[in-house]
């Protein structure tokens, strides 16, 4: 399994579903849970509405400091956050089920969990 750091993707890039978390690790004493967990919807967020997200949230959702932080008008401000909470309430874009199938092929994932990615798809 590959290791990365930073910031969790919140697309797939093979397919463009979205993704889930499989394991959490303890980084002081090693514990380990597994599971299937929904990332939050703000983690779902692509990494420029996420930044959109902490600004506005720093500024306490006033807009003109929103505005100064981004050193944007206050127009283009105010479009960019109603991009970001537009964002927030998107459905995530359906799998397409040839991919889904063509992992089923290879072995990649089993018939139950190709279920499970086209059904949350509908």
């Amino acid at each position: 399994m590959q290791r990365t750091e930073g910031e969790v993707p919140p697309r797939c890039p093979s397919c463009g579903a979205a993704m889930i978390v499989v394991r959490l690790e303890c980084p002081v004493c090693g514990t380990e849970v597994t599971g299937d967990f929904e990332l939050c919807p703000a983690c779902s967020l692509e990494a420029k509405h996420r930044r959109i997200l902490d600004v506005f949230l720093d500024s306490r959702g006033n807009m003109r400091e929103v505005q100064r932080r981004l050193g944007v008008s206050y127009p283009t401000a105010r479009h960019r956050v109603e991009e970001m909470f537009s964002a927030l309430r998107s459905q995530p874009p359906r799998p397409d089920p040839r991919v889904v199938l063509e992992k089923v092929e290879s072995g990649e994932i089993d018939v139950d969990k190709a279920i499970k990615l086209l059904s949350e798809g509908q």
